[in-house]
């Protein structure tokens, strides 16, 4: 990566380019041999049944955990910066956890996004009735909006997300992927873990099915939305030890 953050990016080159990843903990790797490409105004999802991998690959593309091996390119050069560095240059990862501040009002947590307050509430307009409640008191569709008005409003140039859903309601996972989605169509890459198969394959551009640690399948997600049953079927529905999925 650059010494500077760069501007959003233009034209069909990867704002990030993955080749032969080998990533895990310690010396144990769960991710073997993945490539793929990120590029502006794209959505890719990355499916797989839990224990797959798909967590791990975030990880490391993230910079929060050492890769074993191959190599991670943005904009074209080898990086190995810590997570922090990489946020400062442009990318945002959500984590699966819901990154609020629990004892700071739905306000405050919203006011510590670069846009402040007027434009989370333009993104998701349900959170203005609860801006005096505690982050902690949120409901867990409210604090994952909350983390993720925070993480857009600094229009980055590479959003991973990794199971912005988990337990929330259907509505609710709707609206999150809308947002996902309008960032991508203002220029960002992003990268999406989605547990919901079909939302996940609706709202993305292209998608990657992982398990066992490598990508098995690959293809457009119009093109894989058309065989979502029969990958739901064989690739989606084994259940494998618990990895950090």
């Amino acid at each position: 990566m650059t010494n500077q953050r760069a501007p959003h990016h233009h034209g069909d080159e990867p704002i990030v380019s993955i080749r032969n990843l080998r990533a895990g903990y310690g010396r144990v790797p769960v991710v073997h041999g993945v490539d793929l490409d990120l590029r502006p105004g794209q959505v890719v999802a990355l499916l797989g049944p839990n224990g797959a991998g798909k967590t791990t690959t975030l990880r490391a593309i993230a910079g929060q955990i050492p890769t074993v091996a191959g190599d991670i390119l943005f904009d074209g050069v080898r990086t190995r910066a810590p997570l922090h560095r990489r946020v400062r240059l442009g990318m945002a990862y959500i984590p699966e956890s819901r990154a609020v501040f629990r004892t700071l009002s739905c306000r405050d947590n919203l006011r510590l996004g670069s846009s402040g307050l007027s434009a989370a509430l333009a993104m998701f307009p349900q959170l203005a009735e609860r801006l005096d409640v505690p982050g902690g008191l949120l409901s867990g569709g409210e604090q994952q909006m909350v983390g993720l008005a925070r993480a857009l409003s600094r229009k980055p140039d590479l959003i991973i997300a990794d199971e912005l859903s988990l337990g929330l309601a259907p509505l609710v996972v709707d609206t999150l992927l809308a947002a996902i989605r309008s960032a991508a169509d203002e220029g960002a890459a992003v990268l999406l873990v989605e547990q919901h198969v079909r939302k996940a394959l609706t709202v993305s551009d292209f998608a990657y099915v992982m398990r066992r640690g490598s990508i098995e399948l690959s293809g457009t997600s119009a093109e894989l939305l058309e065989r979502v049953d029969d990958i739901e079927r064989t690739y989606l529905s084994l259940a494998l030890h618990p990895e950090a999925s």
